[in-house]
């Protein structure tokens, strides 16, 4: 038994069609979704500080709902949900898409660290002091180079930290992958406990790869912690 454990994950399980390991559709799915839910989250943010709610409430709106449901519901609506409307299946590209796990699990995936993210970044840019924003008026800025040299940088760095912690929940999050058919580690775990009957062995392995791949975000995070808000320090 120990031997068919070993075997099963000195390969970190190569699966069928993707030909990534465990290890690999992990990371992938969870720099893919973090890349995505950031560059949303900016112009997003910005748009959820605006005064006109014509412009401000369909972001509430789209943050509310992702932050208000389970992300496992999301997966599951996007994943089996879109794909038995009739105008999908008949729509060949979105037919191709919707019919791919790892697509349906990255776009369910980036939608919700979007959200959250997205409201990380308003409060930061809410946080933004006035004086920077007059000395920068003084200056005859205008609400472009505001934003970009001033308001959206100072605000990247303050919420750092927050930042951090939605990467570490969505290392955790990509758990639910293996609902869509996904091989991440999960799914390796779970296959290893098929093939060998060894739940302790198998999810226990899965656990230290999590572990590892923890304390490599938090430790790159605090890096950075440290390189972009070194002038907060007393």
């Amino acid at each position: 038994m120990i031997y068919i454990l070993q075997n099963y994950w000195q390969a970190l399980l190569y699966s069928d069609g993707y030909n990534m390991t465990g290890v690999a559709m992990t990371l992938w799915l969870l720099v893919t979704a973090c890349v995505i839910g950031f560059f949303m989250a900016i112009p997003l943010a910005i748009a959820r500080n605006a005064r006109n709610p014509l412009i401000w409430f369909p972001v509430w709106l789209y943050t509310f709902i992702f932050r208000g449901t389970p992300l496992y519901v999301q997966l599951l609506i996007i994943y089996t949900g879109f794909y038995s409307l009739d105008f999908v299946r008949n729509t060949a590209p979105l037919n191709e898409f919707f019919r791919q796990g790892i697509n349906c699990t990255i776009l369910a995936f980036g939608l919700n660290t979007g959200a959250y993210t997205t409201e990380i970044f308003a409060g930061a840019i809410r946080e933004t002091a006035f004086g920077e924003i007059d000395a920068a008026r003084s200056l005859g800025m205008s609400q472009f180079k505001l934003y970009q040299r001033i308001i959206i940088p100072g605000a990247l760095r303050r919420a750092l930290p927050v930042y951090s912690n939605e990467v570490i929940l969505m290392l955790h999050a990509t758990t639910l992958a293996f609902t869509a058919t996904v091989p991440d580690i999960l799914k390796v775990a779970k296959d290893a406990y098929s093939a060998t009957y060894n739940p302790f062995a198998s999810f226990s392995i899965a656990a230290v790869l999590y572990l590892c791949i923890s304390f490599g975000l938090i430790y790159a995070f605090r890096r950075a912690e440290q390189h972009f808000l070194a002038f907060l320090k007393p």
